[in-house]
């Protein structure tokens, strides 16, 4: 049972960094699809072209991809601080390796924006392998989050009951 602020704390703050990676996996698949939109205004016809382009995807994709990437960096380090507060250390696991692998291709991806402004394909095509490799980590990763929750539930079970 919960006795005092630092235990309640400490307690529900376990809670916080699944419940903010899930609504993050959504916000991935928005800034994916508008990726998208901006890779569809490339290759579509004039018209077309200037339909999407009114709706500044552009600009939302830079914004909520720099966004995406400070919750990704923060929610790792957040992760591994709730862990060690909790456990009184890290648990090294397929879970750990994977969300710190995703922090490196986040960021890596992020500083190829400067070269992709100016044109450079290399770059285009290579933030999108990235970001690809993201979405299928960081989906993986969700999942056995929950694994972790579920572990999680079943010892406060058991030392509850």
């Amino acid at each position: 049972m919960v006795t005092n602020t630092s235990e309640f704390i400490k307690f529900w703050s376990q809670f916080s960094h699944p419940i903010i990676m899930l609504a993050t996996l959504l916000l991935l698949f928005y800034v994916l699809y508008l990726g998208l939109q901006l890779r569809y205004i490339r290759t579509s016809d004039k018209q077309i072209r200037k339909e999407l382009i009114e709706k500044k995807n552009n600009n939302r994709h830079y914004q909520l991809g720099a966004l995406l990437l400070n919750i990704i960096v923060l929610g790792n380090l957040g992760g591994m601080a709730i862990t060690y507060v909790n456990n009184d250390k890290l648990f090294f696991s397929p879970h750990l390796l994977v969300g710190l692998t995703i922090t490196g291709l986040v960021t890596t991806s992020t500083s190829l924006v400067p070269f992709m402004q100016k044109g450079n394909d290399l770059a285009r095509h290579t933030h999108m392998i990235l970001n690809f490799c993201v979405v299928i980590l960081f989906s993986w990763q969700v999942i056995s989050g929950i694994e972790i929750v579920q572990k999680i539930i079943e010892n406060i079970s058991i030392t509850q009951g």
